[in-house]
């Protein structure tokens, strides 16, 4: 048996089950995973994980180790862990896994340590702990890395800002900034799997309330037109004029937050920053409103502050917070301020994971077979891989589209020809 860490091994048949039903919405994943057995990309290759653990990160993980990968998995947030897919991972497929959903502070940091005892040659991140922690506390691994990728948008700007300040040691791919990825995953995979979470958690009825969203990036604007389409009344909240301006000419409400949290039933964050939703704001809310994120980190809300507000607190539901105020006022926190869609659901659907988690697949092949002519910066997926992913997904789904002819290349690429 390998090394782990999990609640319970005796979960792995349900675990596998799940897998099994995930990689069927998984076939750009699956194709892959088919080259990866035969030409082994990846032999000798050491990988450390730090991923929402999640039945289609386990098809990411079998399809890395198929490659010939040696892979060490951990969570990238406490409460987005599946605990019989990380079951069925050491059981079924020996691939250590060190994570626990509802673990604390320090079991999450001291499982990140396990992965990386790994002493890998590349890292994956959603949400740049691992390069944060070796770049701090781990320096002594950065003689092996070759280089890492980063999945989602949170940790792709913290490591663009390390690179910034020429602190950035290796060079890493920006999954998260291809096409195939954040139109997708970040719109329609976050516009339902937050959706999924609120209801899960609350069994409220949307239709009619009034739902204030912080953050009108690809994430803000995929949860707009869910909750848009479940009845709600939108309120867009925004720092940057253009998506202001944007999040208008889609037909929703633009207020700045402190208007919006009188008016708002649920609320949830999607902006990458702390604080978006503070003490003035909690102030200011309807006896009985719900408060969630679905962005990367729960410094979103401003928590502590809404713990020193409150006079008495309870779970009430399941991922429910009761936090009563002085003057009587009931808000409601969900998942502990962290990723709703992870916490009380089960994230994004397979279907939009599948061209994320081929992004991941090919990035690291890239990034091996390049190591020697990359800098220590942040690139992007190469756009012959982004493009190579789209088509391998229209082609799953039986979809067909039209080629450029000679006579339309040779006009796009020349200036003689006007009117």
């Amino acid at each position: 048996m390998v090394k782990h860490d999990v609640k319970d091994l005796k979960l792995a048949p349900k675990g596998r089950l799940r897998m099994e039903w995930s990689q069927r919405s998984m076939p750009v994943l699956n194709s892959i995973k088919v080259r990866f057995a035969k030409e082994k990309p990846l032999k000798g290759i050491r990988i450390a994980a730090c991923l929402h653990v999640t039945t289609e990160t386990g098809n990411l993980m079998e399809t890395l180790k198929l490659g010939g990968a040696d892979v060490r998995l951990t969570a990238s947030n406490p409460l987005s862990t599946q605990d019989d897919l990380a079951a069925a991972l050491v059981v079924y497929h020996g691939i250590p896994v060190f994570s626990i959903k509802g673990e604390d502070h320090a079991t999450y940091y001291r499982h990140i340590h396990s992965a990386l005892d790994l002493k890998p040659h590349v890292t994956m991140d959603d949400g740049a702990d691992l390069v944060s922690i070796i770049h701090t506390k781990r320096q002594e691994l950065l003689k092996d890395i070759i280089g890492g990728t980063e999945e989602t948008t949170t940790g792709v700007i913290r490591l663009k800002s390390m690179a910034r300040h020429g602190v950035l040691r290796y060079p890493i791919i920006a999954v998260n900034d291809a096409q195939t990825k954040h139109f997708f995953d970040n719109r329609y995979g976050t516009g339902q799997s937050t959706l999924d979470g609120i209801i899960r958690a609350t069994n409220v009825l949307l239709a009619g309330s009034i739902f204030v969203i912080a953050g009108y990036g690809w994430c803000g604007r995929g949860l707009a037109m869910r909750a848009q389409g479940a009845g709600a009344r939108v309120i867009v909240t925004e720092v940057n004029p253009l998506k202001a301006i944007e999040a208008v000419m889609d037909g929703y409400d633009v207020l700045p937050m402190a208007e919006a949290a009188r008016l708002g039933d649920v609320f949830v964050t999607v902006t990458g920053d702390k604080s978006v939703i503070n003490g003035a704001h909690f102030r200011k809310m309807k006896d009985g409103a719900i408060v969630a994120n679905s962005g990367h980190f729960n410094v979103e809300i401003d928590i502590p502050a809404l713990e020193k507000m409150a006079t008495s607190r309870k779970i009430i539901r399941d991922f429910v917070e009761e936090f009563t105020l002085a003057d009587g006022r009931k808000i409601y926190l969900l998942g502990e301020g962290r990723l709703i869609n992870l916490a009380a659901a089960e994230g994004h659907p397979a279907m939009v994971m599948d061209m994320s988690f081929a992004n991941q697949a090919l990035g690291i092949v890239h990034l091996i077979r390049n190591a020697a002519s990359l800098e220590n910066k942040v690139y992007p997926v190469p756009e012959e891989i982004d493009r190579d992913i789209a088509r391998m997904k229209l082609k799953t789904m039986g979809i067909r589209i039209d080629r450029l002819t000679p006579e339309q290349n040779k006009y796009l690429a020349e200036w003689q020809e006007g009117t």
